[in-house]
């Protein structure tokens, strides 16, 4: 990530908060130890028609990927955890309306860090099923471990 100024900071941070994503989803896979991957995301959106400018916010963050969509709309996506960690620590002092995500994403990651057991892998799913309530997603279920 870049060394950017506190302007470019709060910048980014209204970015995220209009036209943003923070989200993490539970991924059903048997590949995992307890048959779910845990996919935390950051997303901003853009219309293609702006893409010159959209590229230029996007080089001050500097660590996802661009796509753009057949629908029109550009996406720079931040996947990786420690990315996704920076990015949110660097602009965390500055959002208002995705405040609370910002936060709970730290703490997933916090989390998704310590799991040892089944146990803490169920409180880890408690706190991502949380997102539900905080996103506009009405197709989002809560999960659960099987035995």
């Amino acid at each position: 990530m870049l060394k950017i100024s506190s302007t470019q900071k709060a910048y980014l941070a209204g970015f995220i908060d209009g036209d943003g994503s923070i989200y993490v989803r539970l991924k059903p896979n048997d590949d995992y130890r307890y048959g779910f991957q845990v996919s935390p995301y950051i997303i901003l959106f853009q219309s293609a028609k702006d893409e010159e400018i959209f590229k230029k916010v996007c080089s001050l963050i500097n660590c996802g990927y661009l796509r753009k969509r057949k629908d029109g709309i550009l996406e720079y996506t931040i996947g990786r955890v420690a990315d996704i960690k920076s990015f949110l620590e660097m602009i965390g002092p500055y959002l208002i309306l995705k405040k609370r995500q910002a936060d709970l994403m730290l703490k997933i990651l916090e989390k998704k860090e310590l799991v040892d057991n089944k146990n803490d892998f169920k409180k880890l799913m408690d706190l991502i099923d949380k997102f539900r309530d905080l996103n506009y997603s009405k197709k989002r279920k809560k999960h659960k471990l099987t035995p």
